[in-house]
């Protein structure tokens, strides 16, 4: 005879007490969960609404302002990229205006950079700092302008410091980060004297990017340092 497969079931009097503790937790907390479950739609609402009639049109707005200094940058007309010309803004003032948007953020660049051109390293270094984005490339630059400006003020740390950075931030391009890494080196060498540190980034850049003109010219620089490739087989 085949067994009797028997199915345990929670007892009566245990149901009702869970359906009652259920209940008292409900009358307990219902205001409190009924706030709560409020403020995560306002607050989706509220983010969404943001977005679509505030961010977006301001995106738009910054991203139409931009073009004109844009094209006075490329032009080397650097004081009218920075400061518009009566009717088109500028770079400063994109970023007063809409320093939150895409625009606004890439302004920031443009305006170190142009500040650079001008001879003004402390604004460079001040717009520059504060300039980020996910484009490795552009933000490498950054890094190396950024290292020009601390130059040009006699803050040799932070220069080399920038230009290692600038060298190690997008290494797969190998024709900006190997020019990147020879100034590093190159300023480790004749600026802030010190030989290790240039041996160092010579030799970085010698094993990191020898097909490049850079990695083919380090051996130059490193002899110039007391150290010589041993080209005996």
């Amino acid at each position: 005879m085949a067994a009797t497969k028997t199915v345990e079931t929670r007892p009566k009097e245990e149901n009702e007490i869970v359906v009652e503790r259920a209940k008292d937790f409900w009358t307990r907390n219902s205001r409190a969960i009924t706030i709560a479950g409020l403020v995560v739609i306002l607050l989706a609402g509220g983010w969404l609404a943001y977005q679509k009639l505030v961010k977006a049109p301001a995106e738009k707005k910054a991203a139409e302002s931009i073009f004109k200094a844009e094209d006075y940058f490329r032009t080397d007309s650097f004081q009218l990229a920075l400061n518009g010309d009566g009717m088109n803004p500028g770079f400063l003032k994109i970023i007063d205006k809409y320093g939150s948007t895409k625009a606004g953020n890439l302004a920031h660049f443009y305006a170190g950079a142009s500040y650079l051109q001008l001879g003004n390293a402390a604004n460079a270094v001040k717009y520059l700092k504060d300039f980020d984005t996910d484009s490795k490339p552009v933000q490498a630059r950054a890094y190396k302008l950024l290292g020009d400006a601390y130059a040009e003020q006699g803050k040799n740390g932070d220069a080399l410091s920038a230009y290692k950075k600038a060298a190690h931030h997008f290494e797969s391009d190998k024709m900006n980060s190997s020019e990147y890494l020879f100034m590093a080196a190159y300023f480790a060498q004749r600026v802030t004297n010190d030989s290790k540190e240039a041996i160092d980034l010579y030799s970085e850049l010698k094993n990191k990017y020898p097909g490049t003109q850079r990695g083919y010219e380090a051996d130059k620089y490193l002899a110039q340092l007391g150290v010589y490739t041993d080209t005996k087989k």
